[in-house]
C-alpha cells in the first residue's frame, strides 16, 4: 500500500466552452478567479478519470523513447545571475511524449546537494490549470533560488526543498511555460485526462533517462489544481504497476497543498473563509446562505449574492488575505515579495537564461491559455481511495482556496480521527495545526497564503521533511521538529 498525502483547500467555477484567455502577465489568481465566474458543459464533467483496477481497455500502449546521452545534453553549467556558493546539479530539458504529434514536456531537475544517493525523488506539479511548475514552484517556491528584484540575478532559497529531496518541475500539459507541441490541435484537446497520460509518459521516458532513480522512493507533490493533477497521475501509476505487476514507478506517497477538490466545496466556503474575517457584511453573508443554499453554487440568484460580496471586499489580494499586492510593494528581496512574477517572468523571458535552460526560444510566461476538454466534478472518491496514510497542508491565510475547505471535504470523507486537533511547534512558535485521520494527516501551516512555501519558507521545509522522512511533527513548544 502507498503512503497518500493530501489538502483541499481550493475552488474553482468552469467555462461553458471550456476554454479561458489570458493577459500577458496573468497569474494563478487570474486563472482560478476567472475559471471561477464561469461554468463548464456538463459534457465536459466527470466524476473521477481513473480507477484502480486492472482494465486493460482505458489506457493505450506508453511511448518509450531511447534516451542514451540525452542527460548528459541536459546539464546546466551554471544559470545567469546564479551566485556563487555551493555547488548543486542541474538538469533542464524535453522528454517527447507523443512522437507521431511531436508533443514534447519541459523539465527542470535539481539534485539535492548533499547525499542525492540516499534521498527520494519528488515531482511537483503547480496547477491553472494552465500555470507553470518552473515559474511559480521553482523560482518562487521552494527550488534552489529566487529571482531578485532586478530580474537579472538569483540569490540561494535556504529553505528549498532539495535540502531533503530531488525535486523535478514538470510544465504541464503542452503549451505551458516552454512545453509544446508541433501539432496546433493538440492545444484544443488538453484535459485532466491526457494531461495525466503525458506526465505518466514523461516520468516512464525521464526514468530512463535518469536511471540511478527508478529505484529511488518516488512522491507527487504539488498546488492549486495540482489537487486533480496529483491524485489522477497516482491512481494511474498504481494502474499501471499493477497491469506490469512490478513498480515501474516507486510511488510511495503524495502531498497537495491548497488543492481544488471539490468545485461546489470550494466555492462556497471562499465566502464563509472571508466573511469569518469580517471582509463583508453580515447581511450579505446572511443573503449568500439563502441563495446558495450549499447547492447549485451557478444559480442565477447565488452569483448575484456573491458578486455582491465581491463588491464589499474590494480590492485584496486572496492569496493571502493580509499580504500586500504588488502594486502597492516596495521590492525589498526578502522571503515573500507580491512582485514576484514580474521579477521571473523578467528573468526567464532572458535569452541568456533560456539558453542555459536548453529551452526552445520563446515569450514564456506563467500562465497559458487553455483549451480544457475534461474535469472531475469532485476528487473525493479518488482520494479516499487513494488514502492509506499522508499528509494535507494547508495555508490559513488563503481565500481563494480556504483551509474551511479542506475540513468541509475533509467532513465529506466521514474518516474516523486517530490523533486529535493539536499545535506543532518549530522554534518556539506555533508552525500550524495538525489533526490525523484514518489514512490522512491534515497540517496547516500558520501564517501562509496560497503558495505555502513562499509565504512560510522555514515552515514549509520543516513539514515536508516530516513528511519524506515518515516522522511525526513537534507537538512541544520549544523544540524543534529533528
Amino acid at each position: 500500500m502507498m503512503d497518500s498525502a493530501f489538502c483541499t483547500c481550493f475552488f474553482f467555477f468552469f467555462f461553458s466552452f471550456y476554454i479561458f484567455t489570458l493577459a500577458a502577465n496573468a497569474n494563478q489568481a487570474d486563472v482560478l478567479l476567472r475559471m471561477m465566474r464561469s461554468k463548464w458543459s456538463p459534457a465536459a464533467q466527470q466524476d473521477g478519470l481513473f480507477r484502480l483496477s486492472n482494465s486493460s481497455k482505458e489506457f493505450p500502449a506508453v511511448y518509450v523513447a531511447p534516451q542514451h546521452g540525452l542527460k548528459d545534453l541536459d546539464k546546466i553549467d551554471r544559470l545567469p545571475g546564479q551566485p556563487e556558493g555551493r555547488s548543486i546539479n542541474q538538469y533542464a530539458g524535453y522528454v517527447t511524449v507523443d512522437h507521431h504529434n511531436g508533443r514534447a514536456l519541459f523539465y527542470y531537475f535539481v539534485e539535492s546537494p548533499e547525499d542525492q544517493a540516499k534521498k527520494p525523488l519528488v515531482l511537483w506539479l503547480n496547477g491553472g490549470p494552465g500555470c507553470s511548475s518552473l515559474g511559480y514552484g521553482a523560482m518562487e517556491e521552494l527550488g534552489p533560488f529566487r529571482v531578485n528584484s532586478d530580474g537579472k540575478t538569483l540569490r540561494e532559497n535556504d529553505h528549498s526543498w532539495i535540502n531533503v529531496a530531488n525535486i523535478i518541475f514538470l510544465e504541464s500539459p503542452a503549451g505551458v511555460g516552454f512545453s509544446y507541441s508541433n501539432t496546433t490541435s493538440d492545444y484544443r484537446n488538453n484535459g485532466d485526462r491526457r494531461t495525466a497520460a503525458d506526465s505518466y509518459t514523461f516520468l516512464v521516458n525521464w526514468l530512463e533517462r535518469f536511471q540511478e532513480y527508478k529505484s529511488h522512493d518516488f512522491f507527487i507533490t504539488g498546488e492549486s489544481y495540482g489537487g486533480h493533477y496529483v491524485p489522477q497521475l497516482a491512481s494511474l501509476i498504481l494502474r499501471n504497476n499493477m497491469k506490469m505487476n512490478k513498480s515501474v514507478i516507486n510511488l510511495k506517497g503524495i502531498a497537495i497543498g491548497n488543492a481544488y477538490i471539490d468545485r461546489n466545496i470550494n466555492e462556497i466556503e471562499m465566502y464563509e473563509f472571508l466573511w469569518a474575517h469580517a471582509m463583508f457584511s453580515d447581511d450579505t453573508h446572511k443573503l449568500i446562505q439563502k441563495q446558495c443554499n450549499g447547492s447549485d453554487t451557478f444559480a442565477l440568484e447565488c452569483q448575484v449574492a456573491m458578486f455582491q460580496a465581491r463588491r464589499e471586499i474590494g480590492e485584496i489580494n486572496l492569496y493571502n488575505v493580509y499580504a500586500p499586492r504588488c502594486s502597492a510593494w516596495a521590492p525589498k528581496n526578502e522571503e515573500y515579495d507580491p512582485c514576484d512574477d514580474d521579477y521571473v517572468r523578467s528573468y526567464l523571458n532572458d535569452e541568456k537564461v533560456q539558453n542555459a535552460l536548453h529551452a526552445a526560444p520563446t515569450g514564456w510566461r506563467h500562465c497559458s491559455p487553455m483549451v480544457w476538454a475534461d474535469t472531475a466534478v469532485s476528487m473525493l472518491a479518488m482520494i479516499k481511495k487513494l488514502s492509506t496514510r499522508g499528509l494535507r497542508v494547508c495555508g490559513d491565510f488563503d481565500a481563494v482556496v480556504p483551509v474551511t475547505s479542506t475540513k468541509a471535504s475533509l467532513n465529506m470523507l466521514d474518516l474516523p480521527i486517530r490523533g486529535a486537533w493539536l499545535p506543532w511547534y518549530i522554534d518556539h512558535e506555533v508552525g500550524g495545526h495538525v489533526v490525523e485521520y484514518k489514512g490522512i494527516t491534515f497540517v496547516t501551516v500558520r501564517g501562509a497564503g496560497h503558495e505555502v512555501p513562499s509565504y512560510q519558507p522555514e515552515r514549509s521545509l520543516a513539514m515536508i521533511t516530516g513528511f519524506l522522512r515518515g516522522t511525526s511533527l513537534s507537538l512541544k513548544k520549544g523544540k524543534r521538529m529533528f
